[in-house]
């Protein structure tokens, strides 16, 4: 830690709440029509790791302006 906040450790990659491969896998459901409550489910299910559906909305929301881009074309 340091005042400047520029300090970064190179052994250890820097601590995410979520991985990538999930978030592109609850757009994926999401954009299939699957609810969020599904989609918090089976991520329970399958991964062990809790998701609300407020935080699976949260992470599908960043559909939405994909959406409108292919609807406007």
């Amino acid at each position: 830690r340091d005042r400047n906040g520029q300090f970064h450790q190179h052994t250890l990659p820097d601590y995410k709440q979520h991985s990538d491969i999930l978030e592109s896998m609850i757009i994926k459901l999401y954009s299939k029509g699957v609810t969020t409550r599904a989609i918090a489910d089976l991520i329970e299910k399958m991964y062990g790791s809790h998701y609300s559906p407020a935080q699976v909305s949260n992470i599908s929301k960043q559909m939405i302006p994909k959406a409108e881009a292919y609807h406007k074309r």
